[in-house]
């Protein structure tokens, strides 16, 4: 069974389309949209401050998403991808976005719409990512646009595959 804890009063509010990994961790203040998943071993703590995701949003093994106490929630749009071993911290994350594998977006951040944050990628705290393009190194730097390519097969097709993958464990 999942660890899903109320703090502070507050309890996540997942829907039964969503499905949720056997020792994955959800407390506090979390709301999720439509068809999301959390894998295996992430921890998503809404214990802080609210952590709002849309539909269609994966969160892959061993990611942590979190806020900053008193100053940062998390909101998530719509079809992102959170990688393996990523970090997403007090920061917003418009629709069609892809965090890469064990990638930091840190607080304060806006990754917006149509864009892929590479892996292993920092983004340091009161970065603004510009719609449309792909974020690389440490800290992270525009590396180039995103093409309609990319945005189709990588961005759409991994949030599509994700509600596939989910459907075979519930």
């Amino acid at each position: 069974m999942p660890i899903i804890k109320s703090v502070n009063g507050k309890s996540p509010q997942i829907p039964e389309s969503c499905y949720i990994a056997e020792n994955a961790t959800i407390v506090g203040d979390v709301s999720m949209g439509d068809d999301c998943s959390v894998w295996f071993s992430a921890v998503i703590r809404g214990d802080v401050h609210y952590i709002k995701m849309g539909n269609k949003v994966n969160v892959q093994d061993g990611a942590v998403i979190h806020a900053t106490y008193q100053k940062h929630p998390t909101n998530i749009g719509n079809n992102v991808s959170i990688g393996h071993n990523a970090i997403v911290h007090g920061c917003t994350l418009q629709d069609n976005v892809l965090i890469g594998m064990g990638s930091i977006v840190m607080d304060n951040c806006v990754v917006e719409s149509n864009s892929i944050i590479a892996a292993g990628a920092v983004v340091t705290q009161n970065t603004r990512v510009e719609a449309g393009s792909i974020y690389a190194g440490v800290p992270a730097k525009k590396v180039k646009d995103i093409s309609k390519e990319l945005l189709s097969g990588e961005i759409h097709r991994i949030a599509e595959n994700y509600v596939k993958y989910s459907s075979w464990f519930k």
